[in-house]
């Protein structure tokens, strides 16, 4: 995917005024694949960021040891490890006030799952609970998987890594009750990954079926198919979840917030998300977490 991977120490490129820094994979130019594994310690200081900041991959992360918080968009979850958790492209996430963290990051990104587009979607509501708290039995078969991540990794054997990133992905559903989703079609797929990248500024359902190629009447049927709801209103929540975060996560006005996810007019983003959240932009940001933990 263009833009999700860069050479070994590129230097995050600025964000823009108010907005959140996007990290981007560090990976060897090609053939290397899109992918990545190791301790924290051997990825770097950004695995263990404590400033807000999105991803253009996923981040599987296994920690093994260490106190403190890890904040995803709106929630605050303290650390009681050992644990198991996921990231997806997209999200705003930092680490809070840790103090010895250990444990193992699995990065890739999208490109990564072309033999299982399924995990995508799996990914995302992992992506939506709370860590998984691990006993002794779970830590031990996760530590094992990640073992020989690392070990393929260094061998260079991308199609066992696929399959290894596949076996820890539906793994982590089943201890966490999260079923692999029933198949998709390729359209309602492609919308749920472009639904989940809030940068690329696509807002509406005729924007995603444009960019998949597609009438909107089409994707709407497609995606109605796959999930049970509409496209109209995942967008909804995927725009609400973007408005949230910036309230939070940033200094940016309420005008401001409102042009970053595509409303022209203030006075309707107002309406909009006292609607679907109850709450004004004024009194959520004022709220803070206490909403949301």
């Amino acid at each position: 995917m263009r833009g999700t991977t860069v050479p070994p120490g590129t230097p995050c490129p600025p964000p823009r005024a108010g907005e959140l820094p996007m990290h981007r994979l560090e990976v060897p130019a090609p053939p290397a694949p899109p992918f990545a594994v190791g301790t924290f310690d051997e990825v770097g200081p950004l695995s263990r960021a404590e400033f807000p900041h999105r991803h253009t991959f996923h981040e599987l992360v296994h920690v093994t040891g260490g106190t403190g918080a890890h904040v995803v968009d709106l929630t605050r979850r303290p650390l009681r490890p050992p644990h198991f958790g996921v990231i997806t492209p997209g999200q705003v996430h930092q680490w809070a006030g840790v103090r010895g963290l250990t444990g193992h990051v699995v990065l890739f990104t999208d490109d990564f799952l072309l033999d299982h587009p399924a995990d995508r979607e799996l990914l995302r509501r992992l992506s939506e609970q709370p860590w998984l708290e691990l006993d002794a039995r779970a830590d031990a078969a996760v530590t094992r998987l990640i073992a020989d991540l690392v070990e393929e990794h260094r061998r260079g054997e991308e199609s066992v890594l696929r399959a290894l990133v596949h076996v820890l992905v539906v793994r982590a559903g089943r201890l966490l009750g999260t079923p692999p989703p029933a198949p998709a079609g390729a359209v309602a797929a492609e919308f749920a990954r472009l639904a989940g990248r809030p940068d690329l500024g696509l807002w509406s359902v005729s924007a995603h079926a444009e960019r998949i190629g597609v009438t909107p009447g089409h994707l709407t049927e497609a995606v109605k198919a796959a999930t049970g709801r509409t496209a109209a209103q995942l967008l909804r929540e995927a725009r609400t979840r973007e408005a949230q975060r910036f309230l939070l996560r940033t200094d940016l006005t309420v005008r401001q917030v409102a042009t970053r996810v595509g409303f022209a007019d203030p006075a309707y983003f107002c309406r909009f998300f006292r609607r679907e959240t109850g709450l004004s932009p004024g009194d959520f940001r004022r709220g803070g977490e206490k909403h949301h933990n």
